[in-house]
């Protein structure tokens, strides 16, 4: 069950990078929201500004050469924007968590499990060390650890990825945050394991009542977890909506594509679709709607004019004006998604 009321809101989020030759603008104007006890997915391809766009929310953007030039960030009702080191500080971890898509290179190898999650934990509570102990066992019982008292002893190469990734949730559960944003955390598993841990992550948002921003390339993964889904192309949102939205009636063509891309037992034996060329340079991006170099719909305004979100009702927008006024587009379904 999911509230009205946003605990995080970006409006018009602008994050740029500045090198010898040009501005990067990887985040050109994003607005989006996560509300109480929802599940909330940004989806696109590498390179599209996802993760430079939830550790904005988290202050890490390294500066120089990032910045934010523009936006706001509301979580809770305070803008973090305008808190300095020392407030962020008392955000992260108590009140938004992140988990990692890369467990190996995050966990420390020279410090034992119960080193690096007893650090987390000591951050933000006044623990003694027998009471620590004991709720790192805990921690990792909770995430479905095996023998969670000798795991403490492990370091990370003694793990699987998906004790690792488990490990990491722990962290990230460990001060029991309202928040917890996980960049794509299920990437370097097995489809077995990636189960598993979209089962867990759903399973531990249901106990502790938490918001969840899932961000994702894969479109199959986030049809398992999430309410709202904001597609990202090029540093901006090119369509938003809930899930059923998305996936029974997608209206931007770069969405399209993204679905027609999945796998299916219809295409077995099929070579699968794949959306021509790739996501332009940051630095170099095209006149007019960003993914018109790569979409069969477009037209020749779609090279000269930046599109408005298109309002399909009932929190469905598209930024595509040309399948928009397109005849009979509403009654189209992507062949082969259920």
């Amino acid at each position: 069950m999911t509230h009205d009321k946003p605990l995080l809101r970006v409006e018009n989020l602008k994050v740029y990078f500045q090198n010898n030759e040009a501005r990067a603008r990887a985040v050109d104007g994003i607005s989006f929201e996560v509300r109480e006890k929802e599940t909330v997915c940004i989806v696109g391809e590498s390179g599209c500004g996802k993760t430079v766009s939830a550790l904005s929310i988290l202050g890490l953007i390294p500066t120089p050469p990032g910045e934010i030039v523009d936006g706001q960030i509301i979580f809770s009702g305070q803008n973090l924007i305008t808190l300095d080191e020392k407030e962020m500080q008392k955000i992260r971890g108590n009140h938004i968590s992140m988990i990692f898509q890369e467990p190996l290179t995050s966990l420390n190898p020279v410090f034992t499990i119960e080193d690096q999650l007893g650090e987390a934990v000591r951050t933000h509570k006044s623990i003694d060390a027998e009471e620590l102990n004991r709720y790192c066992i805990q921690l990792l019982n909770d995430v479905g650890i095996p023998s969670p008292k000798q795991r403490l002893n492990d370091y990370p190469h003694q793990l699987s990825g998906g004790q690792r990734q488990r490990v990491m949730i722990a962290m990230a559960l460990s001060c029991d945050p309202d928040l917890i944003i996980a960049d794509e955390p299920t990437t370097a598993l097995d489809v077995t394991v990636q189960a598993q841990i979209l089962a867990l992550l759903k399973s531990i948002q249901k106990k502790r009542s938490m918001s969840i921003l899932y961000i994702s390339h894969d479109l199959g993964v986030v049809s398992a977890i999430a309410n709202r889904i904001y597609v990202m192309y090029a540093g901006i949102i090119v369509e938003q909506g809930n899930t059923d939205q998305i996936f029974r009636a997608a209206r931007h063509p770069y969405t399209r594509g993204l679905l027609a891309s999945l796998p299916s037992l219809s295409k077995r034996g099929k070579r699968l679709y794949s959306i021509p060329g790739s996501v332009p340079n940051p630095a170099y991006k095209p006149e007019g709607c960003p993914f018109h170099p790569r979409c069969s719909h477009a037209i020749l305004s779609c090279q000269e004019e930046f599109p408005e979100m298109c309002d399909y009702g009932e929190g469905h927008w598209s930024r595509c004006p040309v399948l928009f006024k397109s005849k009979g587009y509403k009654e189209s379904r992507i062949q082969g998604i259920k």
